[in-house]
């Protein structure tokens, strides 16, 4: 049987670039850094247990991470997942 998931182990970080400031502002949607392993159900449920929010929506995707060169060397960074939490419309997180 495999471990429960701690909400703050799920959801990483926030993810603040300025395409995802506009999602804020015209759709009520955030961006979050979240643990690879986690799905949509999972992510909703923390983000509503942390924040004290209802979610709408929750769009997920897997960003592959670039490859580096140094000198002779040849490196990759870490691949990362996404997700695209969207609010219903009467709530809101301030995480700036």
């Amino acid at each position: 049987m495999p471990r429960a998931w701690r909400p703050r182990e799920i959801i990483l970080r926030p993810h603040i670039t300025e395409k995802s400031m506009a999602g804020l502002q015209h759709q009520n949607a955030y961006c979050f850094v979240v643990a690879g392993q986690a799905n949509k159900i999972q992510i909703r449920e923390a983000i509503e247990k942390i924040f004290d929010v209802r979610v709408k929506n929750v769009n997920t995707l897997v960003r592959k991470g670039k490859t580096k060169r140094f000198r002779l060397t040849v490196g990759k960074k870490p691949d990362w997942k996404k997700a695209i939490v969207t609010l219903e419309p009467n709530y809101r997180i301030d995480i700036i």
